[in-house]
């Protein structure tokens, strides 16, 4: 067996798991739910497994007499499991009873809620500082209170990046050479058309519409562009073009098997800032999966590829700044997360400003984050920064650039410049 490799969430689920009746972690298949959640109990329910479902389904408390912890492994294939764990954890209050683990919603199932008895937490793919490329010196914590200190080198260039998209955040597909990596994201991607997606109750007629169109969202990643230029770019020329309800059929599915991991819309309460946008970012589970539907690899993002790109003109600039983009937002998620953070993007309505990243305090207060595929920062890349705090004042409490660049350093104004491979939770 593989050697665990340690979650950020561990963190968390060590503070939350002896505390709590049930916590759900939830994440795209091949995220490392299991393995993670293996680590922290006595007895195991694998309802993956048929002959599982057959005993739970013949004695339906069986789960309240085994030894706690309880992993209950793929809980959404028999999702009754949901309300007996929620009435034990009413009914006897054990904490750190249960972990539950899921790569989909249940389809077409009456899910109690379980508000306030099982917890939700969402493992993402493998962000930059859980791949150990390089020591984080910059504290995405720190940044959150103000007053981080920015400083570190790192070796990790614009090729290490473009290595990093490609191999994927899922623990088991990146420890494979380049071949068998790209042979099983093609699989990958190949069971969520022609399998998960009929378990999910949604019969695809047309499995080559269906992968056209999750290349034309590929395409639109790191953009916010309408779900019918998306839909136009899938399927360029023709009359007959799929219902939109079937494209939201698309996206429904895909949100529910957790591969679509969309960035929303910054929407702050101030007046000063109404004319905001309200379209989501888009972005799938994990670049690699965006870099295999595109056929692109390391060296056609190296050379600048956009040709192989779904046609359209669904995203500005290059494909490889992108997904640079996505590999930065993923890693941001599980740090910011882990301080309570939320993350967002902003983009005013007629896109006079637009700011990367917007991590967002409980209390309101806000980090600004501008993603740049760059070693170097110019007065250009930090305008809109700049205006964010001229508009909101303390309430910005710090702005960062992200780059591929060698150094992490403030600059005179203030603006802290990160190279990708120096952040850390």
């Amino acid at each position: 067996m593989q050697p665990y490799q340690t979650r950020i969430l561990d963190s968390l689920l060590d503070e939350l798991h002896p505390a709590l009746g049930a916590i759900e972690l939830h994440g795209p298949k091949g995220v490392g739910k299991t393995a993670t959640a293996r680590r922290r109990v006595r007895s195991v329910v694998a309802l993956d497994d048929p002959s599982t479902r057959e005993i739970v389904a013949a004695d339906r408390q069986n789960l309240t007499r085994l030894d706690g912890p309880v992993l209950v492994d793929e809980w959404q294939r028999m999702p009754e499991v949901w309300d007996i764990v929620r009435r034990d954890v009413d009914d006897r209050g054990i904490a750190g009873r249960y972990l539950l683990t899921g790569s989909a919603a249940p389809a077409g199932a009456s899910i109690h809620s379980g508000a306030g008895r099982i917890v939700g937490l969402r493992l993402r793919p493998l962000s930059l500082a859980e791949r150990e490329i390089d020591d984080p010196t910059v504290s995405v914590a720190e940044l959150l209170v103000g007053g981080a200190a920015i400083d570190g080198r790192t070796a990790v260039g614009l090729v290490d990046y473009v290595e990093e998209i490609v191999a994927s955040g899922f623990p088991d597909i990146r420890r494979q050479g380049s071949l068998v990596r790209g042979v099983r994201l093609d699989a990958y991607l190949d069971t969520v058309v022609r399998r998960e997606f009929a378990e999910q109750g949604h019969a695809v007629r047309r499995p080559a519409t269906l992968r056209a169109w999750l290349a034309a969202y590929a395409a639109a990643t790191s953009s916010t562009a309408s779900y019918n230029a998306i839909l136009d770019a899938a399927t360029p020329g023709e009359s007959a073009k799929p219902a939109k309800t079937t494209t939201i059929a698309y996206r429904d599915t895909l949100q529910s098997l957790w591969l679509l991991d969309e960035v929303e819309a910054w929407l702050p309460t101030t007046n000063d800032l109404a004319r905001l946008g309200q379209a989501p970012k888009h972005q799938l589970a994990d670049p690699a999966l965006a870099a295999r539907l595109l056929g692109v690899d390391a060296a056609a993002l190296l050379r600048g590829a956009t040709g192989e790109r779904h046609p359209g003109g669904l995203h500005r600039g290059t494909l490889l700044g992108a997904l640079f983009e996505h590999l930065v937002t993923l890693s941001m998620r599980v740090y910011a997360e882990a301080s309570g953070a939320t993350v967002h993007h902003l983009r005013t309505r007629n896109g006079d400003h637009e700011i990367d990243l917007i991590l967002r305090r409980p209390d309101g207060s806000v980090v600004a984050v501008e993603v740049k595929l760059s070693a170097q920062v110019t007065d250009a890349d930090i305008r809109h920064l700049r205006w964010l705090k001229g508009v909101l004042g303390a309430d910005v409490v710090d702005s960062v650039v992200v780059t591929t660049g060698e150094h992490a350093y403030r600059r005179s104004d203030g603006i802290a410049v990160v190279p990708a491979a120096l952040l850390g939770p």
